[in-house]
């Protein structure tokens, strides 16, 4: 890192292009101030370049395959399925380059907005500023906006350093099909990716150490993702740890990959063999080149920055948003972020604190979850709260059976005393969408007899909320 001695006052300086960088430095920007936004990787962040964007353009064709190989089911004579794999990744990478460069565009179009396409770190402060520097440009400002966002993290496996293997940050670079994937991790990554995959063409196995995929989820939910994975060719190991890989000869001129295991339950140990490894076992926040120790921002003990309700870092004047705060690590929160620092910035009072847990994973069918679940739910009975519960099998929703789409269930949590939702767990067709029935309803703070009440439109699998609400019942205390 060089230094300058020429730095430019501004009035703020954004750090990564997370998805709360770009909007909020153009807001910021129209309401006359001056801003410095750094990015020393490509603009736009995971969720544009190798998180949302890709992973769920190749989903979708991953999905056509899919459907084109059920076409017989719907009365339609396909012949056999080809995929062209390199088609479908180009197509990915062509989506993820118009997205990127639409949020190029908009920072350069916007009156204020300087890009500046550096890393950029705290040198101190100086006066009532803030020194950041890149490497050949320096800034003072009185505020700063921190949005660099998570990186995959590394589990210590013996051998790995020595291996070839993939994040979701570099599996999109490939153009030819592996024939078998080991996805290392069973949580939303690993399990949206295998089964990408798994419908592109190549054999995935699914290796989780917990003793279920998706173990946040209730159990029979769980269940069901492993189950309809399990249905579509893919191999599911839980309770199960990776102590080593290596790469083995596997003969007429082949490598292939050797994982050693170990069951969690038993410690029996095994072999699992593939072409490609994935590893998708959590991510690790981008603040270690900050040089925070400058200005005093603290972070804790794996690197996330604590924030207030208003996003503020226990620097004033310095703010974290995105993952990196960890108030919720989806590009959702990230956006979310900006509007809350907005609002603030006009005189409103918008805090994160309290903030519903939201989000959906994109497996096929899509789970969709808002606030608690029965696991959550059950773990705070015993202080006295008591709840209301009602689920409805997919398989009885009729725009389901139209489609085809019969995997699932729809599952509700009422608050019994106040009548107010807490929570909802959908895995189904439209899971991802309809979630967010629920999720407003929530934020309006009324009771579940609003939306019971509600004509909804037929046939949707929305529907089925007034039938869902019309059977709820006391949740059974285990």
């Amino acid at each position: 890192m060089t230094t300058h001695d020429t730095v430019r006052d501004v009035d703020v300086v954004v750090i990564g292009t997370g998805q709360a960088a770009v909007p909020l430095a153009v807001a910021l920007a129209a309401r006359g101030e001056s801003v410095v936004v750094f990015e020393g990787g490509l603009p736009g962040g995971s969720c544009v370049n190798v998180g949302c964007t890709p992973t769920k353009t190749l989903r979708k064709s991953a999905r056509v395959a899919h459907m084109a190989r059920r076409a017989a089911e719907f009365g339609v004579q396909v012949g056999t399925v080809e995929v062209d794999f390199a088609a479908a990744m180009e197509r990915t990478e062509a989506v993820v380059r118009a997205s990127r460069d639409g949020l190029i565009g908009w920072m350069h179009g916007a009156s204020g907005v300087a890009l500046v396409p550096e890393w950029a770190r705290f040198d101190g402060q100086a006066r009532d500023r803030f020194i950041v520097r890149g490497s050949t440009q320096s800034f003072a400002a009185r505020r700063v906006y921190l949005n660099t966002g998570t990186r995959p993290a590394l589990p210590p496996i013996e051998g790995l350093d020595t291996v070839s293997h993939y994040t979701n940050e570099t599996i999109m670079s490939l153009r030819e099909r592996p024939k078998h994937v080991i996805v290392l991790g069973g949580s939303y990554i690993g399990l949206e990716m295998g089964q990408i995959f798994r419908r592109l063409g190549s054999a995935v196995t699914i290796i989780e150490r917990a003793d279920a995929v998706a173990d946040r989820e209730d159990a029979d939910i769980s269940s069901r993702i492993r189950d309809f994975l399990e249905a579509e060719g893919a191999q599911v190991l839980t309770a199960t740890t990776v102590v080593g890989v290596q790469v083995n000869e596997a003969g007429h001129g082949t490598r292939e990959l050797l994982l050693r295991t170990q069951s969690t339950r038993s410690g029996t140990t095994s072999e699992v063999r593939g072409s490609h490894l994935l590893i998708a076992t959590g991510r690790l926040p981008n603040t270690g080149d900050l040089a925070l120790d400058t200005v005093g921002v603290q972070r804790d003990d794996r690197g996330f920055v604590p924030v207030n309700g208003q996003l503020e870092t226990n620097v004033s004047g310095i703010f974290a948003l995105g993952d990196i705060n960890r108030r919720g690590a989806f590009t959702h929160t990230s956006y979310q972020d900006h509007e809350i620092v907005l609002a603030n910035l006009s005189g409103g009072s918008r805090t994160a604190n309290g903030r519903t847990t939201t989000y959906a994973m994109y497996t096929d069918p899509p789970l969709g979850r808002v606030g608690m679940n029965e696991r959550d739910a059950r773990s705070l009975m015993q202080g006295g709260r008591r709840f209301l519960t009602a689920s409805h099998e997919m398989s009885k929703v009729s725009r389901a059976k139209e489609e085809g789409e019969t995997t699932g269930v729809l599952r509700v949590l009422v608050d019994a005393d106040s009548e107010r939702f807490v929570g909802a767990t959908l895995l189904g067709i439209g899971a991802d969408e309809i979630v967010q029935v629920v999720g407003a309803m929530i934020a309006a703070d009324v009771s579940y007899r609003v939306l019971k009440d509600a004509l909804p439109v037929h046939p949707t699998v929305t529907e089925f909320f007034p039938t869902l609400l019309g059977k709820l019942e006391p949740l059974a205390a285990s």
